[in-house]
């Protein structure tokens, strides 16, 4: 069963004065909340991963990849990042740390490569040598084929599944008209091995007319990605076109639908498809109408805010709001629209390791910023 939101803004903001004046208290359902910005000074930042020391790594979709400590500090570029087409919604996308880290010292960027026939989502990993700032023995390992020269729709939210398989969302890249196609990469979860190589379980392996690397089809541009800390299945969150955001739980080899059915309309507002649903395609969770522009997603599991233990978290660009969204299992039962006093288009949400919600705004400058119980 599918979900609309309609509910109404319900926080209130004191902006503090002096030198606290950074600082930002919300009021919202259970707690009243303080943001602090950790650092102001980011280029349209996009991913964050926590290292283990606590420091973040946060890419700037320029083309940068930055260490941020907690005092604010940020450090020079790191070098050896690949190159990047920072043009229109395409650059240096997510980050994600290898699941053994601590001991291969390897991470995972998504971004948009150049090459023939214009750019594409890929995936690169390389060993971070943090004392250094440069990455070495950098290799690709996903490349969305065919490239274009349309520059919107990369997707490129990296998860790490409890198997050690690597997540990699992929938009239409604009090409809705492709995503039907299943013998390119257009509008799809992929799912391979840490080191490229393709899972012999994956569903289309061996099947004539797919390719097998492909996890779930039919996406348009899902640029959110978590799993469930129980069940350990892989949610998504997707861009619609007017109306029609979306929330999955991608199984293996199901049809998500886009373009043949959706809950919006298009920017013309001309009807998409044949309706909002049809035989052989897959319902939302959860769907926005009008559309929010959902991005960062994250499961809330920390003991800082016990009330919000079972929420799912996602940050919205257009509407400048963080959604927090109450589970029963797989279905959506509330949701507290957060965050609005900021203004900002948020980006990214992820749970730190002190139990605290951290946010990038999709800024230039762009803030990283600390959610935590005002005191």
């Amino acid at each position: 069963m599918s979900w609309i939101r309609y509910i109404a803004p319900i926080l209130f903001a004191v902006v503090l004065s002096g030198p606290a004046a950074a600082q930002t208290i919300v009021d919202s359902e259970h707690y009243r909340l303080k943001l602090t910005p950790i650092t102001t000074g980011l280029v349209y930042p996009w991913g964050l991963a926590f290292l283990p020391d606590g420091r973040v790594l946060v890419t700037e979709r320029d083309g940068a990849l930055r260490v941020v400590r907690m005092d604010g500090a940020v450090s020079p570029a790191i070098s050896g990042v690949p190159d990047v087409t920072a043009v229109g919604q395409g650059g240096l996308l997510d980050v994600a740390l290898d699941p053994a880290f601590k001991s291969n010292r390897l991470i995972y960027l998504s971004f948009s490569e150049p090459g023939p026939g214009g750019a594409g989502t890929s995936v690169a990993r390389g060993k971070l040598d943090l004392d250094a700032l440069r990455l070495n023995a950098v290799e690709v390992i996903f490349r969305q084929s065919p490239k274009t020269n349309t520059s919107r729709h990369y997707g490129s939210r990296l998860v790490f599944a409890e198997d050690g398989t690597l997540f990699i969302t992929t938009g239409d890249r604009g090409e809705r008209d492709r995503v039907q196609d299943f013998t390119i990469n257009r509008g799809q979860i992929i799912r391979i091995n840490p080191d490229g190589s393709i899972p012999q379980d994956n569903p289309f392996v061996g099947k004539s007319g797919y390719r097998p690397e492909v996890w779930s089809l039919g996406h348009r541009n899902p640029q959110g990605a978590a799993l469930h800390p129980q069940t350990g299945q892989l949610w998504t969150v997707e861009h619609g076109a007017r109306g029609g955001d979306e929330i999955n739980t991608p199984k293996a080899g199901r049809n998500y639908g886009w373009p043949v059915i959706s809950y919006g309309r298009h920017y013309s507002g001309g009807k998409i498809g044949i309706g909002t649903e049809a035989p052989g395609y897959e319902q939302p969770v959860y769907y926005w109408d009008p559309s929010i522009a959902p991005s960062g997603m994250t499961f809330y599991t920390g003991q800082v805010f016990p009330a919000w233990q079972n929420s799912v978290f996602v940050g919205a660009l257009r509407a400048q709001l963080l959604s927090r969204l109450s589970l029963d299992g797989e279905r959506v039962i509330r949701e507290e629209i957060l965050l609005q006093e900021l203004e900002e288009r948020i980006r990214a949400v992820r749970e730190g390791p002190d139990g605290f919600l951290y946010i990038l705004t999709d800024n230039d400058p762009g803030q990283l910023i600390r959610v935590e119980p005002a005191q």
